[in-house]
Order: structure tokens, then sequence, then C-alpha cells
């Protein structure tokens, strides 16, 4: 049979402009070399397959390939075919005019980040394997817009056992992360406006705005979120562990708002961010189980395993599934299935709290070597929120924040400073200070980064 494009085993796009079809072919291959699209040693079609694609005839592509290797953009080896010749360099690009360069900071300590080195990938692998052995065919067609069944009913298991969650497989939406779920949410499912903490994520507040969903801050103290002074029905708080300043919110204070959302037909939307992450004391339960009808909890693996898995989940009340699949619309929006089975498997083999458990003894002894480091060389630094999470917070002098904020980009150390994270029309007391992640370096890299941050405190 003669040989045919369809099973040339190559790929090769031209456009012949100009000229005669020999000459055209010509100048669009030199072209494709010139410009680097056909790199040196790549193999070209069989002459025949070419031209059967191009509609030319066999001998015209047979001379344009003969002239070009006459010409040395292309050799011709018996039983190797026809290649681009290796000294058929692309044409360098354009040059731009050069900015001043900016040193890349030798030292991360910046929060929201788990130590890439750590992630387990012989454990998910195996968990892969597992996975995709037993899964049904019909994972791999169009899917259920509330995430992989399998997935859901090991979350539903793993959130009741872990973190005091209350629910069904049926009132859990699986998501692409913490920021997916926000978009989900509002303004579609729920309007605003929208109560947030003093000091949070400023990505998540760019969320809101470019939502047009007005967020009205709360001021905090030492018992969390002043939910007293709450005047809205919807509210978002991290009640686990406030971020960033740390410590969890008050008992009393997860009753009122209960009790306020209750009485305004409102919703807390619960951000349980790095809720599996304690050291020194006893583990604190969702807010959403003292009332799944009045709480969206939500939740993901970015800080516990990697936020390159794009993996989360809500669990709605009742009331709201049916609106978030609505906004959640089509399936180019939805997680991937097979990193959705393999989490499945993941948790319901054990793995996922075994690597849990790991990562938290790591990064214990990470806070323990902050707070030892701090005690002998700055001791007028006050580490706190070191309880839980994955980041610490130093509180600093008045005024003293930024100055040591640039001394720490002396030092080739990337961190944020408290003001960062404060929202713009908070009327509270500002506070001084740096928020320090020590789950992000490397454990080699780790020992160098708090000796970076010692230099860059200020002096008493």
């Amino acid at each position: 049979m003669p040989e045919s494009w369809v099973n040339s085993g190559v790929d090769l796009h031209l456009e012949l402009t100009g000229g005669g079809k020999r000459a055209a072919l010509i100048t669009a291959l030199r072209d494709a070399v010139r410009t680097g699209r056909l790199a040196p040693g790549t193999r070209l079609p069989p002459y025949r397959a070419l031209a059967a694609d191009l509609g030319l005839a066999r001998n015209t592509v047979a001379g344009a390939y003969a002239e070009l290797v006459a010409e040395g953009w292309l050799t011709a080896v018996q039983g190797s075919g026809t290649r681009v010749a290796s000294r058929a360099e692309p044409l360098p690009p354009a040059r731009t005019p050069k900015k001043a360069p900016v040193p890349a900071p030798r030292h991360n300590l910046r929060q929201g980040r788990p130590d890439p080195t750590s992630f387990p990938r012989t454990e998910w692998l195996a968990a892969a394997r597992r996975a995709l052995n037993v899964a049904p065919h019909d994972a791999f067609g169009p899917g259920d817009p509330r995430g992989r069944p399998e997935l859901r009913a090991a979350l539903a298991g793993y959130l009741a056992r872990a973190r005091g969650v209350r629910t069904s497989p049926e009132r859990i939406v699986v998501c692409s992360g913490f920021a997916h779920a926000l978009r989900l949410l509002f303004p579609a499912v729920l309007p605003g406006p929208l109560a947030v903490e003093a000091y949070g994520l400023p990505f998540h507040r760019s969320i809101f705005d470019a939502a047009g969903v007005e967020t009205i801050p709360l001021a905090l103290d030492e018992k969390g979120a002043r939910v007293g002074e709450l005047a809205v029905p919807a509210v978002l708080l991290t009640p686990a562990h406030q971020f960033p300043t740390g410590g969890p919110l008050h008992h009393d204070r997860r009753a009122a708002v209960l009790d306020h959302v209750r009485a305004t037909g409102g919703v807390l939307v619960e951000d349980d961010y790095d809720g599996e992450f304690r050291y020194d004391r006893k583990p604190v339960g969702a807010v959403q189980g003292l009332d799944p009808e009045h709480v969206v909890y939500v939740g993901s693996v970015s800080k516990s395993l990697s936020p390159a898995l794009r993996l989360g989940w809500l669990v709605l009340p009742e009331a709201l599934v049916d609106a978030v699949l609505a906004a959640k619309g089509e399936r180019e929006a939805w997680a991937g299935v097979v990193d959705q089975l393999t989490l499945a498997e993941f948790l319901k083999a054990g793995a996922y709290d075994r690597h849990i458990r790991r990562m938290r003894q790591r990064y214990r002894r990470r806070r323990d070597l902050l707070v030892d480091a701090l005690a002998e060389r700055a001791p007028h630094v006050v580490p706190t929120g070191i309880a839980a999470g994955l980041h610490a917070v130093l509180r600093l002098p008045p005024g003293t924040e930024q100055s040591a904020v640039k001394a720490a980009a002396w030092q080739g150390l990337a961190l944020d400073g408290l003001a960062a994270f404060r929202h713009p029309a908070s009327t509270m007391s500002t506070m001084d200070g740096l928020v320090v992640g020590y789950a992000t370096p490397p454990e080699h890299a780790y020992p160098a980064a708090l000796d970076a941050l010692c230099r860059a405190l200020p002096p008493v």
C-alpha cells in the first residue's frame, strides 16, 4: 500500500504563498527552519506523504528537498530520512531593551505555601494507579458537576472524622480551590454585601471587587473577629486559625455569628485553609458542624498537599446546592477527573492522614526553630499565632514594619508585612508586624532563611 499522510507519523504545517509551487515550498521550509519552528535534527515527512497532504506532485516535493539538501538546510541519509541540518540554526530573537535586573530573593518566607519538596510523590502515584485500575469507564465521559462521587464520599467521611463537618456527598461540590469557590458563590449565589475580617488576603478582596461585591471589614482582637459588629447577613471568616493574625475564633463568638446568620437568613462562609495543622492546642472543629444549614464550609488541598493540584470543595446548605451547580456551568471549569479519583483513593487508603501527621511534625519543628532563633537573637520580637498553621506573625514596635520589610529585601529574604493584608476600609488600630511562612523553604534552606530574618529585624 502506498505511504499516506495519515500513517506517516509526522505532522508538518506549511502555508505555500506566491510564485511557483516548488519555489513556494522551498521558501516555506526555509522560513520554518529560520524561525526555529523546525529545529535542527527534526525529521521531515516522506516526500510522498507531504505531496499528498499539500496537493503537490511527488517530483515537486522531491525536487524541493533535493535543493535544500544541496544548500545545506537539510540532510538526507539512506535509512534515516530527510532531516533539518544540525547547523541550520534559527535567527536569534529580536533584542529588546533590558530593564535593570531585579535580584531574585535567595530565601522565601512568604505565607501560604507548603514546602514543594514534601509532596508525597510515591504515595500519590500509588493511589493514582489503584484509582485508575478500578475507575468505571463512565469516569472518563461527561460527569457530574458536583464532582466524582468517589471523591465526594471520601471527603464526607474524612471531614466528619477530622474536622467535625456534618454533611452528605450530595451536599459537596468539588471545585478548583478556594478562589474558584468564591467565584462560584459571589455574586450569583450570594450577592453581598459581605462582612470580612479586617486582615485577610488581598487576592480574595480583589475577587469580590471584580464581582461588584461590597466587603465590610470586621475589627479583630484576641478573641478573633468582633462579630457583634455584624451589620449584614453574609460573613466570611477563618474561624479555626484567623488569617493572618492567628488564633481561633472564641466559642462565644462562634455562637454569636451563628445566631446572627440564623436571625437574618444569612450565611457564614467558613474558610478552613489550614485547619489540620495544630501543634500546641486541641483540635478546633469546624463551625459548620454546629449549623450545616447556615454555613458554607470551604476547604482545599493547597496547604496540605500542593496548590498545583487545584482541588477544593464546598460543603453547602441544601438550599444552595442547585444555585452553586448552576453557577459552575460548563465542564471546562471542573477539576480534572484523574486528580479527583486519586485524592479519593488517597483519603480512603489513609495516606492523607499519614501525610498530615508527617507534615505536622515537620512544620512544628520549623515553628520551634523559629521561636528558638527569636529567643536567642531577637528576644524583643514576639511571635504570635504559633499554636497552629503554617505561618507566624512577628509583632514589631509601632512604625518599624516598613523598614523591617526593606531590611529583609536587602538580606535577600521574601516576606510580607501585616500592612499588606489590611482591608483598606478598616478603622481598627494599625498593627506592625511581619508574616513569616515557615512552611515554604525546603529543609536545607530553612536555617539560612532564619538567619536572614534575624538580621533583618529591628534592634531593641
